[in-house]
């Protein structure tokens, strides 16, 4: 239909229903049957109704409250980024009255996930966003909102079992089947391959990987049935015991030539082989931090799968101020694009303008 601007008085004639009925529709009052309901709702839809948001943030006397439970982090990692897509869509929204916090906790730390699942039930807030970590943790807490009447939506991964508003974030699965299927393209008979991991594969802090690896698992169980593949688990800090790993490692597994990291330390294993002079055929690893980007410029890293991480955060806190003070529906799932970098067009990415 025409594009044009549609009064109130326009939508009713066009519905069939009063004017106050449409303006209690727009405005989400109730006090409409089901049936004046569907006859609104079909003309909205048929020429494609956007609401005046700036104005109606300015008649909003109600204020609403976001927080956003996310690990601390440290300027420049996967985490840095999600926090200014978070801070992006607050100076957004500060004009419709919505605030926007932070609750922090250690990734991987299930004591600190485990207080601030806590802390946040006792917070006066209208939603939460939401990177899940433990999944018990994160079961709990969703049932306590869901008591509460508190919307959530899930960033960077996705708890299935739940009533989440949202999803925004990569298929998980999806990227480590990617991630094998580009790896293994380099594949030659007799060549091995290496996982490097921060924490055993059990480990219930690894949700995320552990559904990358299923996607990985899944093309390797597809096209290379009985391929050897090695786990080597590094320290998160302490580079001098990763290097005597990695020294042991190589000594002892030399066919080990195509390696995968699926976490955000893919540096670990790149800046050793920058050191020792080293090289593997193929390595991938995922998300664009400047040291990751730095060795896949230097060649040490082949791929790297990025997932947009200020867009999850950004995205997030929108689709949840949309439900909250829009009353317009959200998709429930919203997949970010799985970017494959290589050296040759890793400088003409960009996330946000």
């Amino acid at each position: 239909m025409e594009n044009k601007n549609y009064t109130i008085k326009d939508i009713a004639r066009m519905a069939g229903v009063s004017a106050g009925t449409v303006d209690r529709v727009l405005h989400n009052r109730g006090d409409v049957s089901a049936a004046s309901l569907e006859k609104v709702r079909k003309v909205l839809d048929e020429i494609n109704y956007q609401p005046n948001l700036f104005a109606i943030g300015l008649a909003a006397k109600k204020r609403y409250r976001i927080v956003c439970l996310i690990p601390y982090y440290i300027e420049g990692n996967y985490w840095h980024a999600v926090a200014q897509g978070i801070g992006r869509a607050a100076q957004e929204l500060a004009p419709f009255n919505v605030s926007v916090d932070f609750l922090h906790y250690t990734h991987a730390g299930e004591a600190s996930y485990s207080q601030v699942c806590t802390q946040v039930l006792g917070e006066e807030c209208d939603a939460v966003l939401l990177a899940p970590n433990f999944r018990e943790e994160t079961l709990q807490l969703t049932s306590a909102l869901e008591r509460k009447g508190t919307p959530y939506a899930f960033i960077d991964f996705n708890v299935e079992g739940t009533n989440a508003l949202c999803y925004i974030g990569q298929d998980s699965r999806m990227s480590g089947y990617i991630a094998a299927k580009m790896l293994m393209g380099h594949y030659r008979e007799g060549q091995e391959l290496v996982f490097f991991l921060n924490n055993r594969k059990q480990n219930p802090a690894e949700i995320q990987m552990q559904r990358r690896m299923e996607g990985f698992m899944q093309y390797l169980e597809e096209k290379h049935v009985g391929l050897p593949v090695h786990d080597v688990v590094l320290d998160k800090e302490n580079a001098e015991a990763n290097r005597h790993t990695l020294d042991r490692f190589f000594h002892e597994c030399p066919q080990a030539v195509l390696g995968v990291v699926f976490n955000s330390r893919v540096y670990q294993v790149a800046d050793y082989l920058h050191a020792t002079g080293r090289r593997m055929e193929n390595l991938l690893g995922y998300d664009l931090l400047k040291r990751n980007v730095e060795r896949l410029k230097t060649g040490e890293v082949d791929y790297l799968i990025g997932q947009r991480p200020a867009l999850q955060g950004y995205g997030g806190v929108k689709a949840l101020c949309s439900h909250i003070a829009f009353k317009r529906p959200v998709n429930p799932i919203q997949y970010m694009p799985i970017d494959v970098l290589i050296k040759e067009n890793i400088d003409y990415y960009f996330e946000f303008e």
